[in-house]
């Protein structure tokens, strides 16, 4: 659980240095021109939602994560969202760390 509470702290560090990019349509866009290095999408987002970033991000060989509700990732940013794409290196390889702890 304390690595969750880190991966949502770091998020909203990310936010803050206005590395991230939110909303379905500004992630695909980042995923489809290579500024995505890694992808948050909302476990409890609807079905669509999460097969087309998960099928877009697997076809551009971005690691997506569905660590996360909706509510943990809205509360991290500090606006409604269920995508959230890393578009910092630096970020993302925190990210994939504490995600493999």
């Amino acid at each position: 659980m304390e690595n969750k509470q880190k991966v949502l702290q770091l998020l909203g560090l990310a936010r803050r240095a206005r590395k991230v990019e939110t909303g379905v349509d500004l992630a695909l866009a980042s995923v489809r021109n290579g500024k995505a290095k890694l992808v948050f999408c909302a476990s409890d987002a609807g079905k669509n939602t999460i097969k087309k970033m998960t099928d877009k991000c697997q076809s551009y060989a971005v690691m997506c994560s569905l660590d996360l509700t909706q509510i943990e990732l809205s509360d991290a940013i500090g606006s409604k969202r269920s995508v959230v794409a890393v578009t910092d290196t630096g970020f993302s390889k925190k990210f994939m760390e504490l995600l493999a702890d």
